[in-house]
C-alpha cells in the first residue's frame, strides 16, 4: 500500500468547533491484500450508536497533543499499542454534528488480531481497500442536511457492514490520496431533507 500521497498532503485545520477529537485510520498491510480496520460503536451509546468509526475519540487534558488523542484512544478501544504504530500523514480536519473537529491519522499496524479493550466498541472489522474501492460497494446522495447545509453523503457497504457519515468522508480522502479512487461525479439520488437514512 502506497502512503506516499498521504505524506505530501497538506490538510486543512477546522478550528471553529468547541470540542476537539481524534482518530487512527488503520492500514493493516498486507502485502497483496491491504486493509483498513474498523470499528463498530456500541448501540448504548448517546452519539452515533450502532455506526462503523476509525479507532479514536475525544481529546483529553492530558494529551500533549492530538497524535497522542488519537494512539491513547486506539490503545483503549482496540489494543493498538502507541510503539506498534506508524503514523504516516495527516488528512483534512472534519467538523461533525456533535461540534467536535475531528484530526484524521493514517497509520500503518500490525497485521494481528485485535479485540475490542472497552464498552465503546462492538465490533472490529477489517475490511479490503480492494473492495471498498470497488465502484459496485458505494453510492451517494445529495440531501439539504440541518447542521451541514446541501451535503453530499457517501455510503460504502463491504462484507455486511456500510461505513458512511463522518467515517465516510475520511475514507473518501484516504481512498483519493492513498489508492488513487475517484469519486463518481453524480450522486445515485436526492433525497428530502427529512428522508431515512438508509441504515
Amino acid at each position: 500500500m502506497d502512503l506516499a500521497g498521504i505524506r505530501r498532503h497538506v490538510p486543512s485545520t477546522v478550528t471553529d468547533e468547541p470540542r476537539q477529537a481524534a482518530v487512527i485510520v488503520p492500514v493493516v498491510d498486507r502485502e497483496t491484500d491491504p486493509r483498513l480496520l474498523f470499528t463498530k460503536r456500541a448501540d448504548h451509546l448517546p452519539d452515533h450508536p450502532g455506526q462503523m468509526s476509525f479507532p479514536g475519540g475525544g481529546r483529553e487534558p492530558e494529551d500533549a497533543d492530538l497524535t497522542e488523542t488519537a494512539l491513547r484512544e486506539a490503545n483503549e478501544e482496540i489494543g493498538l499499542r502507541p510503539s506498534e504504530t506508524d503514523v504516516v500523514g495527516r488528512l483534512d480536519d472534519i467538523s461533525t454534528v456533535t461540534r467536535y473537529a475531528v484530526r484524521p491519522f493514517a497509520a500503518r499496524v500490525p497485521d494481528r488480531e485485535y479485540t475490542p479493550g472497552d464498552g465503546e466498541v462492538a465490533e472490529i472489522a477489517v475490511l479490503p481497500i480492494a473492495a471498498l474501492t470497488d465502484r459496485s460497494n458505494y453510492e451517494s446522495e445529495r440531501r439539504d442536511h440541518p447542521y451541514y447545509g446541501d451535503i453530499r453523503l457517501h455510503y460504502f457497504t463491504v462484507e455486511g457492514y456500510t461505513v458512511w457519515g463522518a467515517t465516510a468522508r475520511i475514507l473518501v480522502q484516504f481512498l483519493q490520496l492513498a489508492a488513487g479512487w475517484e469519486m463518481p461525479p453524480e450522486v445515485d439520488r436526492v433525497v428530502d431533507a427529512d428522508a431515512d437514512y438508509p441504515l
